[in-house]
C-alpha cells in the first residue's frame, strides 16, 4: 500500500495517495513502518496546500518515530506555511541535526532528488521548498 501511494502520488493522482495510505493504517494498525503512512498523508495535505492537516498528520508520523529529518522537514514547511516561523525554524534545525549528508542545508542540495511528473514537482515547489525557504533554508 505504501509504495504504491508514492507511486500514485509521484505520477499525479494525489487524490489516490490519501486513501491507500488509510488502508494501509487499517490493514495493519500496529505496523511498526507506520510513521511512513502518517508521514504519506501529511505529505499530500501539504502538496495539496492544506497546511493545518499536514500538520497533525506529520505530527502523527513525528510522534511514531521522531528520528526520521525528512519528517522534521515537512512539518517545518507546514508550520511555516501556517506562519508558525518559531516551530518551523525549531523543525528545520531538528532536521538538520538528524541528517548526516547535509541535504537540509540548501533548496539547491534537496531539490537534487526526484519529485515527481512536472505536475507534481510544481507542487512541491509551491508548498514544500516554499515553506522550506521560509523557515529559513537559503537557495544556496
Amino acid at each position: 500500500m505504501f509504495h504504491l501511494g508514492w507511486c500514485k502520488v509521484v505520477t499525479g493522482s494525489l487524490d489516490e495517495g490519501i486513501p491507500l495510505a488509510e488502508r494501509g493504517i487499517r490493514l495493519s494498525p500496529r505496523d511498526p513502518l507506520i510513521t511512513n503512512f502518517y508521514w504519506r498523508i501529511g505529505w499530500v495535505y501539504l502538496l495539496e496546500s492544506h497546511a493545518g492537516d499536514a500538520v497533525l498528520w506529520l505530527e502523527k508520523a513525528r510522534n511514531a518515530n521522531p528520528r526520521l529529518a525528512g519528517i522534521h522537514a515537512y512539518l517545518a514547511a507546514a508550520y511555516s506555511l501556517k506562519g508558525e516561523s518559531e516551530r518551523a525554524s525549531a523543525e528545520l534545525a531538528e532536521a538538520r541535526r538528524l541528517n548526516h549528508d547535509d541535504r537540509y542545508s540548501s533548496i539547491a542540495r534537496l531539490s537534487r532528488g526526484y519529485w515527481g511528473v512536472p505536475k507534481v514537482r510544481a507542487l512541491f515547489e509551491a508548498t514544500y521548498f516554499a515553506g522550506l525557504r521560509k523557515a529559513g533554508m537559503p537557495e544556496e
